[in-house]
């Protein structure tokens, strides 16, 4: 069993984001099978384009983004589930004045993130 405060989990800058940080809030030392991990990105902040070895299951908590998936553009906001299969290029623009945030749930595999060509 595991239980603890998402708010005691240390938040790290996300390298290649703008604005962008991450928490492991269940990782591979304390599940078999899926890591859980909560991005926050700040207004005017993102991600540029890259690929994953492993797939994304995401759930928006709060903030809008727009959202890039292999050739498609969404726009992301608090309630939305998305899927973002492996190896497939995705980028995120935060809209508005509210940080942009989600929870990203990914196999317990090696993931090997790969900067590509911006769109």
């Amino acid at each position: 069993m595991l239980h603890k405060q998402a708010n005691d989990v240390p938040a790290e800058m996300v390298p290649v984001g703008r604005g962008a940080t991450k928490q492991v809030l269940i990782g591979a030392d304390e599940a078999p099978n899926f890591a859980m991990r909560k991005f926050s990105i700040q207004p005017g902040g993102g991600m540029p384009p890259h690929t994953n070895t492993v797939e994304h299951e995401q759930y928006v908590l709060r903030g809008r983004a727009r959202l890039g998936i292999g050739d498609k553009t969404l726009v992301a906001q608090a309630g939305d589930v998305i899927f973002i299969p492996a190896q497939t290029p995705h980028w995120y623009e935060v809209e508005g004045a509210e940080p942009f945030e989600f929870l990203c749930l990914i196999p317990n595999m090696p993931d090997r993130m790969e900067l590509v060509k911006a769109r």
